[in-house]
């Protein structure tokens, strides 16, 4: 494991790595922008043709507002879309940042996780590091992602491969926080995995980093960090209707509450 593990390590230090960022929306995008701009060969992996012909031809549409480097980063062959999968045999670094929209009956729908992990298993190799980013329910990347790979793969995680999670945490439209300064959050599933996901994030982000003790702790930051927004919104909500009925600016009631220290 010694010299899968240093191989790795070296590539990631020495900027030779190459990084495959799969779902290329408000989440996968940055990061991949991110990869590139940090010097990393990057891929990004989308099922969607429309937004692989609008990023590669460097389009600017109503639905996505790209950065000024990433023309710069495609002009340069730095970072190119595609929906080839076959080239994450030629991958170093592969994270996950697909959608998981909640289905008919309100649960997660992880179809497009397991279609990655799916696509991933076909052309795993040795000295590899699969980072998932996308929210889902503590213990998918352990019992789900680890397993699928694993079990079709032929590789051990944590000897051959290295696996862990890293919760996305981007507020679209947030001027202040970008996924470039916004702390991030690492689990792997043992140790090396921890140690190896938090090399590549910090040559990627320069941003703090904050370690969990396992996949599932990180796994379920994000889902209280989930609530906390939401009961924040439903919370404003109830109270805006409240200061509308008794002729009361909600807005300057905000304004005042925020001198608390």
């Amino acid at each position: 494991m010694t010299g899968i593990k240093n191989n790795l390590i070296k590539k990631i230090k020495d900027k030779t790595a190459k990084v495959g960022v799969i779902g290329l929306g408000y989440i996968g995008l940055p990061l991949a922008i991110a990869a590139g701009s940090s010097g990393y060969s990057t891929i990004g992996f989308d099922v969607e043709i429309e937004v692989i012909n609008t990023i590669n031809q460097k389009i600017k549409n109503e639905k996505s507002i790209f950065p000024q480097n990433l023309r710069e980063l495609v002009n340069k062959g730095t970072l190119y879309a595609t929906s080839d999968f076959s080239l994450i045999q030629e991958l170093d670094v592969v994270c996950i940042c697909v959608p998981t929209p909640l289905d008919n009956y309100q649960q997660p729908d992880i179809s497009h996780i397991k279609m990655a992990v799916k696509k991933i298993s076909e052309y795993l190799h040795d000295s590899m590091l699969i980072v998932l980013e996308s929210t889902t329910y503590p213990g998918t990347t352990e019992e789900l992602v680890k397993s699928v790979l694993e079990k079709r793969s032929k590789l051990t995680c944590g000897k051959e491969f290295f696996l862990a999670f890293s919760p996305e945490r981007i507020d679209p439209g947030n001027k202040q926080y970008k996924i470039t300064n916004t702390p991030k959050i690492v689990g792997g599933i043992e140790p090396t995995s921890t140690e190896i996901a938090v090399l590549f994030y910090k040559n990627v982000l320069q941003t703090e980093i904050y370690i969990t003790s396992s996949s599932r702790v990180a796994e379920m930051v994000k889902i209280y960090e989930n609530i906390f927004r939401n009961v924040n919104i439903a919370l404003v909500n109830e109270m805006a209707i409240l200061c509308h009925r008794m002729s009361i600016d909600i807005w300057e009631v905000i304004e005042a509450a925020k001198t608390k220290p």
